[in-house]
């Protein structure tokens, strides 16, 4: 997988440095314009993990001074998209299908993202739903936010 291959290495290129971290960041940005909404910056990008952090700023906030909801949202999928892209394998592709969410407590600061498979990915000549876990915690690691994203995992074509 082109794209696979590409964001890993990318990755492995700009990861050494907090200027790379966050030129990585834009550059995801880049190809999918609407995360760029809520200024993501990625920490951690390996098989079966990503991590990616947001701060609270004006332009995410919502009318009572807390992280929107889609804010969260926006960063759960985006975690969630990357590290299925790094982890499935090279004959597959992948796109999310559901995504279950629950709001735990008020977002505030800085929120720290981590998304991980609950299963392996795998291989297969049919199409499945595969289910990534995503939680968001706050600078003190309160859990805030939790997603449960279905992505619908296909042999590429």
């Amino acid at each position: 997988m082109a794209s696979q291959v590409s964001a890993i290495r990318m990755w492995s290129k700009l990861n050494k440095t907090s200027f790379g971290r966050w030129l990585f960041s834009k550059l995801v940005c880049i190809k999918a314009p609407y995360f760029a909404s809520v200024s993501p910056r990625i920490s951690i990008l390996e098989k079966n993990l990503c991590e990616g952090i947001i701060s609270q700023r004006r332009g995410i906030q919502n009318h009572i001074g807390t992280i929107h909801a889609i804010a969260l949202c926006n960063l759960a999928e985006l975690c969630a998209g990357l590290m299925t892209d790094v982890s499935i394998p090279a004959e597959m592709r992948w796109i999310p299908k559901e995504m279950k969410v629950k709001y735990l407590k008020k977002a505030l600061g800085k929120i720290t993202a981590r998304a991980v498979p609950a299963k392996d990915f795998y291989v297969s000549e049919e199409g499945y739903t595969a289910t990534v876990n995503v939680t968001l915690c706050d600078a003190q690691a309160v859990e805030v936010f939790h997603a449960e994203i279905q992505m619908w995992l296909s042999k590429r074509i």
